[in-house]
């Protein structure tokens, strides 16, 4: 019994019959709190405690307390693990202690991960080599030789080919773009999808742009989406030479701020061009939405060129003549108002037809109406505004119609009013319609039951809007 106190190995059995549990306890409580941290480190702690340890402490136990031999296999095989094993975990602890965690715009953050997996393979293969010399005594030299002179064949013979994939891991390096950024080469204009070590994946309108990375490293290219929040998309337009040019900027400056896809955080501006052009500029969340925008920009102006008087393409306005004015009243007015015929002839003077497109604001809540509109074609879709600045549809209005008959009170109107498809109205001044309810006082009690109505409507709306929500 003295005998076994005094081995070597029954000191290594013990320590390592209580070291290893202990060890394992240690190290979960650590894994644990750095999951609790979401940290860069839990993955080589991980590697640390399932691998690393058991093993080393099997290596031991086979070395020491068991007393075999270094050279013999199993013992090899095990060295093996750990030796492995360890270089596994240099690597992961390395790459979470420079390269996870480093701060957003260091050099760290900015490695392409090409240049990672590169060196991590090198490291790799040149730790396996020195596994194999030092554990198993291969011989080693002669595979680095032939690796060697492989190396400087393969790159004579391909130097034009390597020289283009080292000027792209370069620009990789640079970090110009990142995935997500739209950039705008040459070639093609798109979101960046993807990133290799070739070629990068640019998703265009009209497929996926493949465009190797030596391209645009011997080439110049826009980053549109750096800096952040100051994408903008040009629009060129053309008016007559009489068209005064602070009302043409001001009508196309407003159109642009009625753009749904507007930032709202920044104002669109336009600038006269000479020779009859104008130049707006509209702000854009994303570059993705150049071509939406442009395309609802232009379908706009052409409606709101005309109603304001104005001749985009140097164009004249056909669709508000006296004839097709009085047809209108006599279609949705006079019916509305019970118009005599002299009332009729009188009104036609007093009254223009206006045309708005699809998702146009007609009415917008919170100003005073300069006039009464009546529904000719088309359908007119009402909301109201909710306390978080949305909106909710309050009802819709139809051909035959009417809104703005709150400018006879001079109060402001509660919902806004869009264009659903393309809407026709006949547009009567306020002075006129003020003057036909003096002669007809039914007509007036009629229009302020209809103010009342519609006012609960928009209130009914936003009360079953706000209920919805808590809800």
């Amino acid at each position: 019994m003295a005998g076994v106190f005094s081995s070597a190995w029954f000191y290594w059995a013990i320590g390592i019959a209580f070291g290893l549990p202990l060890g394992l306890v240690i190290l979960t409580e650590w894994q644990h709190a750095l999951q609790r941290k979401h940290s860069a480190l839990l993955r080589p702690v991980t590697i640390l405690r399932n691998y690393l340890f058991p093993l080393a402490a099997l290596l031991l136990l086979m070395l020491e307390a068991n007393q075999i031999p270094a050279h013999a296999t199993s013992v090899r095989v095990v060295g093996t693990l750990v030796a492995f094993v360890v270089l596994v975990l240099m690597l992961s602890g390395v790459n979470a202690a420079l390269f996870q965690s480093a701060p957003d715009g260091s050099w760290r953050k900015r490695m392409p991960s090409i240049f990672l997996d590169v060196s991590r393979f090198v490291l790799i293969a040149v730790g396996v080599a020195l596994i194999f010399a030092y554990i198993w005594g291969a011989n080693v030299k002669g595979l680095f030789t032939a690796l060697g002179i492989t190396s400087i064949v393969v790159g004579l013979t391909l130097q034009n080919s390597v020289g283009q994939i080292i000027s792209g891991l370069l620009m990789l390096f640079e970090q110009p773009f990142q995935i997500g950024d739209w950039i705008e080469t040459p070639q093609a204009k798109g979101r960046v999808v993807e990133v290799n070590w070739r070629a990068i994946h640019l998703e265009t309108g009209t497929g996926l742009q493949i465009t190797p990375n030596s391209v645009l490293a011997s080439a110049s290219f826009t980053n549109l989406s750096r800096p952040d929040g100051k994408h903008v998309v040009e629009v060129m337009t053309v008016f007559a030479h009489d068209d005064p040019p602070d009302r043409v900027c001001a009508m196309l400056t407003r159109a642009a701020s009625e753009l749904p896809l507007c930032d709202p955080n920044r104002s669109p501006s336009t600038v006269p061009f000479g020779g009859m052009q104008y130049k707006t500029k509209i702000p854009l969340k994303s570059p993705g939405e150049d071509g939406k925008a442009k395309a609802m920009f232009l379908r706009w102006i052409w409606y709101s060129a005309r109603r304001d008087g104005l001749h985009l393409d140097e164009a004249e306005d056909t669709f508000s003549s006296p004839e097709l004015v009085e047809a209108g009243i006599s279609k949705v007015v006079g019916p509305t108002f019970r118009l005599s015929h002299d009332e009729h002839q009188e009104l036609i003077e007093h009254a223009k037809i206006e045309l708005y497109g699809d998702g146009e604001r007609i009415q917008r809540a919170g100003e005073v109406p300069g006039g009464m509109m009546f529904v000719l074609s088309g359908t007119v879709q009402m909301t109201a505004n909710l306390e978080d600045g949305s909106e909710v549809v309050a009802w819709t209005q139809d051909e035959g119609s009417f809104m703005g008959q709150s400018t006879l009170t001079r109060q402001r109107v509660l919902g806004t009013a869009y264009a659903v498809g393309e809407v026709a109205v006949i547009y009567v001044e306020r002075e006129m319609i003020a003057d036909l309810v003096q002669r007809n006082p039914l007509l007036l009690q009629e229009l302020g039951r209809t103010i009342d109505e519609r006012r609960a409507h928009v209130l009914r709306a936003i009360d079953q809007a706000t209920d919805t929500d808590i809800d």
